[in-house]
């Protein structure tokens, strides 16, 4: 066990599964006490019963910001303080053309991916701003720098992540709290093995979708983006703010595709560029 956040708090949300529970585990290898908010309530209680008591489930949809609330009043209520707010939790959401994407599931794709920040920030604000200190980390994408690289939906949304971070950043730097984004490139997770291959758990073809389109011999894992959110949580980052660390392996320069923008699940071939 490391100490690059002994004695810190921090609320995952999203941290049953995926980045999220990477991140989970790697922030408790630091030194940190963590709470898991989930909707995934079986997942999310086998993880905390094998990290212990330094770790507790909160069940949690993130689209109910009373839920996102209580995750964070679970955290200082058992800890008695917050040092880190982790906005993670995602789906891929509305797919398809423009032209053809159901208006329901646009908004329930916004109220996921970026309502769920603004909660989570808002309420994360409240308990850091008066005692001087704390870190805001949310997940964005690199289809929140670069068009083509997501759905319609997941782009718009992860774009205003990237702007949401940025003014909150400017907000609450004079308080001692720091607001950063995370901006994953195809990371092998169940989510993203959904939508390359049909089947959540087809990890390799994941792998070799994303090194094919990033155009590096890099394998992917979800421990990358722990990794990154671990600095920005730690004090190393203390004058990192306001910023949107990408992590792709480069795939976010080398241009965008808008094949994923309108592929249907399982549609995505690796041995075609871009």
């Amino acid at each position: 066990m490391g100490d690059r956040l002994l004695g810190k708090v921090a609320v995952v949300t999203g941290g049953a599964s995926g980045i999220g529970e990477a991140t989970v585990k790697r922030f408790v290898e630091e030194g940190a006490r963590v709470v898991v908010a989930d909707i995934q309530a079986d997942r999310g209680a086998a993880l905390v019963a094998s990290l212990g008591d330094v770790a507790r489930f909160a069940a949690c949809d993130v689209t109910d910001e009373a839920q996102v609330a209580a995750a964070i009043t679970t955290a200082t209520d058992t800890w008695g303080r917050l040092d880190c707010m982790f906005n993670n939790a995602g789906i891929v959401g509305a797919i398809g053309p423009i032209a053809e994407t159901d208006s329901a599931a646009w908004l329930r794709t916004i109220d996921i991916l970026l309502h769920s920040v603004f909660y989570g920030s808002k309420h994360a604000a409240r308990v850091m701003i008066p005692q001087g200190s704390g870190s805001i980390i949310s997940t964005s994408s690199v289809a929140g720098v670069i068009g083509g690289l997501g759905p319609h939906a997941y782009t718009a949304a992860k774009h205003a992540v990237v702007g949401l971070t940025k003014s909150i950043a400017s907000e609450v730097g004079r308080h001692g709290v720091r607001c950063n984004a995370i901006a994953p490139g195809t990371i092998p997770t169940p989510l993203t093995a959904q939508v390359v291959s049909g089947d959540p758990t087809a990890m390799e073809q994941v792998n070799s979708y994303a090194q094919h389109t990033a155009r590096t011999s890099f394998v992917p894992d979800p421990s990358d983006i722990a990794n990154a959110a671990l600095y920005l949580a730690s004090d190393e980052a203390r004058l990192v703010s306001g910023h949107t660390l990408v992590v792709d392996a480069g795939r976010s320069v080398n241009g965008g595709s808008a094949r994923f923008a309108t592929a249907e699940p399982g549609t995505l071939d690796a041995t075609r560029p871009g």
